[in-house]
């Protein structure tokens, strides 16, 4: 796989689970473009190393919501820091 297909496949699913968790992406970016937008390449560079990317399509494929980022996801840490909390 190209380093531009890899790059794409991992924003789409970085992108996918900040829905599934109910994150506004674009309020974030529109708050703080330069911040939020080096904060996503950060994790899309993390996605791209990350060796779950199947698990993860599969569980954004079956799951619309999710209450939780899974505890295999390279960006765990930033996305529980950036769920909404109820």
């Amino acid at each position: 796989m190209g380093l531009m297909r890899k790059l794409s496949d991992s924003a789409d699913l970085v992108n996918g689970m900040s829905q599934r968790l109910g994150i506004d992406q674009g309020a974030r970016l529109a708050r703080d473009p330069e911040g939020e937008a080096r904060r996503l390449m950060q994790m899309v560079s993390r996605c791209a190393g990350c060796l779950a990317q199947g698990a993860c399509g599969d569980l954004q494929a079956r799951n619309d919501q999710l209450a939780t980022c899974p505890v295999y996801c390279e960006n765990k840490a930033c996305f529980d820091g950036l769920t909404p909390r109820l």
